[in-house]
């Protein structure tokens, strides 16, 4: 019996498929590792900078809601800026009273749910991007509790009525 490459290298075509999905999910595992961790440092710049530039300011909250970018009331220059992918995507906005001014705000995903509407409140405010809320009096401001699904569906059945 002589001994060929092809005899010595006779795998079955399972194995190949398999050794061939292994190569491409551990390609896929280091391209997301490293593009995560470029990611990663991106957003601490951002936040950086955003932490930079914040103030303090008092304002009244007139009314809150999730609304698409073109649809919120922002300045054009804002809308302008964003990627294509992201302008009908919904974002949290907050309609407040800052002084004089009537202003459209943007707030964080994270301190959302605690913004009280026709309350004032202390917030750490970076351009038009609200960062941190504390309540101004009263109370310190917590977050409502989630409600599951059912919850949810027999409210609506009672507002219905």
């Amino acid at each position: 019996m002589t001994l060929t490459p092809l005899t010595l290298f006779s795998v079955s075509p399972w194995i190949i498929v398999l050794i061939v999905v292994l190569v491409i999910l551990i390609a896929g595992i280091i391209f997301l590792s490293i593009w995560g961790k470029k990611q990663q440092k991106r957003m601490d710049e951002s936040q950086k900078e955003i932490e930079a530039n914040s103030q303090n300011m008092t304002m009244l909250v007139i009314d809150k809601k999730r609304m698409p970018l073109k649809a919120a009331g922002l300045p054009s220059v804002v809308v302008e800026s964003t990627p294509k992918l992201l302008r009908r995507s919904k974002v949290p906005v907050v309609k407040a009273k800052i002084g004089p001014r009537i202003m459209v705000l943007i707030a964080d995903e994270k301190i959302y749910d605690l913004i009280p509407v026709k309350q004032e409140v202390k917030a750490t405010i970076s351009g038009i991007y609200i960062t941190k809320v504390r309540s101004l009096r009263g109370p310190a401001l917590v977050a409502p509790p989630k409600q599951k699904f059912t919850q949810r569906l027999k409210n609506k059945l009672k507002k219905k009525k």
